[in-house]
């Protein structure tokens, strides 16, 4: 009886290769690295790939764009990028409270803030990385959000709100300030959303 030969069938690009079962946890954990030592901007997917070694295909194939992985840096359910259009619908005087609110509650999940003080540390901690956080929510969403509005200034006014929620995460969940930890997330909103919405829109 003839033997023939099984072909053997070709793989789609970027999918991970036979014995690549650990490169998506190694790939977080060396974006966890570059993210914290060269901030959002400076990290690249290409250096990241390197610290992984594996193809920079394969980031593109499990994560994306560098805001996914990012996201998924973070604990994941935080994507300011494709959240605006929510957060810009209904009245505007109260866009700030919004603003604070999203950033709060995806912060208050246990699985985002547990990676996101991570990062925080590794980018205060070192003294060539770039405040992080404040460089993602300016990026991501806040330059974004102002570029929509049309405001003047749109750039000082992304850095000041990025500023602001940056600091404010680095207060709750970092340095654990006791009175802003105890404080609850509506009473957050309250007292932040306006200095937001001062900033962007006033």
């Amino acid at each position: 009886m003839p033997e023939y030969a099984v072909p053997t069938p070709k793989r789609r690009r970027g999918r991970p290769r036979g014995g690549e079962s650990g490169a998506r946890d190694r790939i977080i954990a060396s974006a966890i690295e570059e993210f914290g030592e060269l901030g959002y901007d400076g990290a690249t997917m290409r250096g990241i790939a390197a610290r992984a070694g594996v193809d920079a295909a394969l980031l593109h194939h499990y994560f994306g764009t560098k805001a996914d992985l990012f996201a998924e840096t973070v604990g994941a359910p935080m994507r300011p990028d494709v959240d605006i259009p929510a957060l810009l619908a209904g009245p505007r005087d109260v866009l700030g409270e919004r603003i604070v609110r999203y950033v709060l509650e995806a912060w208050e999940r246990p699985e985002t803030r547990k990676r996101g003080v991570m990062l925080l540390r590794a980018g205060i901690g070192n003294r060539l990385a770039t405040p992080l956080l404040s460089e993602f929510l300016q990026r991501e969403l806040f330059s974004r959000i102002a570029a929509r509005l049309d405001t003047p200034d749109a750039a000082l006014r992304a850095s000041l709100v990025a500023g602001q929620l940056a600091g404010l995460l680095i207060t709750r969940y970092l340095l654990q300030l006791p009175a802003v930890t105890e404080a609850t997330v509506d009473e957050l909103v309250a007292r932040v959303g306006p200095t937001v919405q001062r900033y962007l829109l006033e």
